[in-house]
């Protein structure tokens, strides 16, 4: 019998990846994977690029009966009228928003406080959009970056005529949408998205699965202004958003013969695709009491819960999952990158960094890395820059510095967890993913720093897999997406030490 096969896309801040993937078992049939410029801003047209070769890579997609994408959260994609992308678009890792975060912060504070609201504006602020949307503007958050656009490049803004996110902006190409010459229609309308990726914009409320214009006015402002004008109200309502699909719910496109689907009876459909993180919380299967901490490019701690949660001081993003649920997530900007910078800066391999690491001891004689390279995100300081402080003539060692980074990453990526737990989350099993993960320093040192044995999934693309199960769910029509095994690569135990953690919190406060 000839298997039903699925494709799973992941389009990330560095390549876009396919898996063609066997839908009943999850197997991998074929894969293809193309990269992505550099940068924190990009021409979009690379990622369809990228999608097109990967796709090619991996043996076309004429036999696919279903195909979801995963993407990057936050980035803002815009959009005129013909369908034309009106200027690159602006990734999560840019942080030159970060201004038109802090004002969000303070208009949204402006008005007197009401019950239970603090007195101070900022706070007030925060607390007033975590109610709102989930979450509380930070320079990765898409409506950010409309600002930003509507402060400095007041031309760009006139003509914005629907905003997406890459992931949307992909399946609507994927659909055979695209540009259109002058008087034609762009189809716009056939923009589509989830609740996962929406959640992360400041202009969707996860938790009654609405949009708010109202907000996404204020990202029109091209000044400071305690309330959008009635033009602006006016504006936002005008300009088109991708409708939110729920978690197992088909687009109302089908995918283009020309790309997908053309030996499929019916076609190929789409799923509403997902967030990044959402889609690898699905890839692994997480249920509640599971958190992921993922070590790419960013650092993403996440966890699985049945209702919103809100944290009132901003740090943790309400965000939503694939399946309904929600998923409270910390992020920081720098995590596999610290040990690159590790290794640049010892002229290692990563084996011999991980070497290096293991031959020091707990604490790295004394030295600590707040490791804020490009700034953070979790806290919140976007203008921060690296330390590596306690270093003395006796401890400056090479094993102590490689310690010190890998104990520097480890310990952002606990600052996550520890919030997430203030929140009442669950924290019953660790699961280690992403490219950093696969360093036997990282992954030997995270139980004592981290406080938990560590659960290590085998070494796999869990965003593809994760549009994979989606693309499945959606094709079965079944309550329940299927039930794909995991494959664990180990358990690493090891005693908890508080010394470390606290020694970098007292460096990085």
């Amino acid at each position: 019998m000839t298997s039903i096969l699925v494709a799973g896309v992941d389009t990330s801040t560095q390549s876009c990846k396919v898996r063609i993937t066997d839908a009943a078992t999850g197997a991998l049939v074929r894969f293809g994977q193309a990269k992505h410029p550099d940068g924190s801003t990009v021409n979009p047209e690379a990622w369809w690029e990228a999608f097109l070769d990967a796709a090619k890579q991996a043996g076309g997609l004429d036999d696919v009966a279903a195909i979801s994408v995963g993407g990057q959260q936050h980035g803002m994609v815009l959009l005129d009228k013909q369908g034309r992308v009106i200027r690159d678009a602006m990734l999560w890792n840019d942080t030159s928003s970060a201004p038109q975060a802090e004002e969000l912060i303070n208009e949204l504070g402006a008005a007197p406080a009401e019950g239970d609201e603090p007195e101070d504006q900022h706070a007030r602020g925060i607390v007033r959009w975590v109610r709102a949307v989930g979450s509380s503007p930070v320079a990765s958050y898409t409506l950010t970056k409309i600002r930003w656009v509507s402060e400095h490049e007041p031309q760009n803004a006139t003509r914005i005529a629907a905003v997406c996110l890459p992931h949307d902006w992909l399946s609507w190409r994927i659909a055979g949408f695209g540009p259109v010459a002058e008087g034609e229609d762009a189809h716009l309308d056939k923009l589509f998205t989830d609740r996962s990726d929406a959640s992360g914009t400041l202009y969707f409320d996860a938790a009654n699965n609405e949009y708010r214009t109202d907000l996404l006015a204020r990202g029109l402002q091209s000044e400071a202004a305690d309330a959008p004008s009635d033009a602006l109200l006016e504006a936002a309502r005008n300009i088109v958003l991708p409708t939110v699909l729920q978690p197992r719910e088909a687009a109302p496109v089908t995918a283009s013969p020309d790309i997908a689907g053309r030996n499929v009876d019916g076609g190929c459909i789409i799923g509403p695709g997902g967030g990044d993180n959402a889609m690898a919380s699905l890839g692994l299967g997480m249920a509640v009491g599971d958190v992921s901490v993922s070590l790419g490019t960013s650092g993403v701690a996440a966890a699985i819960s049945e209702k919103p949660v809100y944290d009132l001081d901003g740090s943790v993003s309400g965000f939503a999952d694939c399946t309904g649920r929600f998923l409270p997530l910390a992020c920081t900007i720098n995590a596999s990158r610290i040990l690159d910078a590790g290794r640049e800066i010892l002229g290692v391999d990563y084996d011999e960094l991980t070497d290096l690491a293991l031959s020091s001891h707990p604490g790295a004689g004394g030295i600590t890395l707040v490791p804020y390279f490009d700034g953070e995100r979790t806290p919140n300081r976007p203008n921060a820059t690296a330390s590596l402080t306690g270093m003395t003539l006796r401890n400056a060692t090479r094993p102590n510095i490689a310690r010190a980074f890998v104990e520097g990453l480890l310990c952002s990526q606990r600052d996550c967890l520890e919030i997430i737990r203030s929140l009442g989350a669950k924290l019953d099993r660790i699961l280690l993913i992403g490219g950093g993960a696969k360093s036997r320093a990282v992954r030997t040192l995270a139980p004592s720093v981290l406080g938990i044995d560590i659960t290590c999934p085998a070494t796999d693309e869990y965003v593809a897999i994760g549009a994979a199960r989606q693309a499945a769910w959606v094709l079965s029509g079944n309550e329940a997406a299927p039930d794909w095994p995991l494959s664990i690569d180990e358990v690493v135990t090891g005693a908890p030490d508080d010394s470390v953690y606290a020694a970098y919190a007292k460096a990085r406060n």
